[in-house]
Parts: C-alpha cells; sequence; structure tokens
C-alpha cells in the first residue's frame, strides 16, 4: 500500500534552536488531518525523541515521514558515530550526552526508551563509525 502522505526533513547537527522542528511539522499535519489526539501526542513524543538523538549524537540526519490509512511510519537516521550496545542504550537514564547538552536540559537518557513506549513497533540499527535508523510505527485505529 503506497503512502497517502510522505515528508522529509533534515535534521541540523548541534542547532538546539531547529531541534524538534521536524516533529512540530508532523504534529500540525496530523492535526490538520483530525487524528487522534492521543495517537498525536504519542507520535509527537517519539519523533520529537529520535530527532533530538539526531541532533546530539549522530551529527544531524534526516527524517523520513509517511502516513497511510492505518498507520505512520517514521524513519530517523544518521551517519553519527553510532551506538555500541544498543541494549545499554536503551536503559533509563543511561546517556552519552557531554555535560554541555545535560546542562541545557537534554540527554537524560530516556530519549530510545520514550520511543519505545510510544511506538506500536520500534526498530532500531545502528553500525560503529556508519550511524544510526530508528524505524517507528504507529497505528492510527
Amino acid at each position: 500500500m503506497s503512502s497517502l502522505i510522505r515528508k522529509e526533513y533534515d535534521i541540523p547537527a548541534n542547532d538546539f534552536s531547529r531541534a524538534g522542528e521536524a516533529s512540530s511539522n508532523v504534529r500540525k499535519l496530523l492535526t490538520q488531518l483530525g487524528v487522534n489526539p492521543t495517537i498525536i501526542k504519542r507520535t509527537s513524543i517519539a519523533m520529537y525523541e529520535a530527532e533530538l538523538n539526531a541532533v546530539i549524537h549522530g551529527n544531524g540526519g534526516k527524517a523520513r515521514v509517511e502516513i497511510f490509512e492505518d498507520r505512520i511510519e517514521i524513519l530517523v537516521y544518521d551517519e553519527g558515530p553510532g551506538i555500541a550496545d544498543i541494549e545499554l542504550a536503551m536503559q533509563e537514564g543511561y546517556s552519552t550526552a557531554p555535560d554541555y547538552i545535560r546542562e541545557m536540559g537534554f540527554g537524560a537518557g530516556m530519549g530510545l526508551s520514550n520511543i519505545k513506549k510510544n511506538s506500536d513497533k520500534f526498530v532500531i540499527e545502528s553500525e560503529l563509525n556508519k550511524g544510526t535508523r530508528v524505524y517507528i510505527t504507529i497505528y492510527l485505529y
């Protein structure tokens, strides 16, 4: 089944003034489409966390969002350093964010677990020195 709407976004590296723009645009789009507010909230949280991870850890990246009749599929990917231990990175509170990021209120180590909690399907692939790909699916019904 082909998607009804497809959007792509650039995610700039280390630019916190633009961090969250893509997820904010998707939230507005879903609101205009009349999507259930609970689904919009889950989508916004999951995508925002993935977007911020790309900003903080991935040297920026891209997001692709496809909206189907029954689901939203999001892919956030980067060509950053990758994740050495995904199981460890999934633990709440674990973070490799540098101190200056934490001092800004980011990098608390909740990103991946928040993505998982707010997704119906969540897949993460990462390869050292090649980057990370986060696949998020949220069903509309």
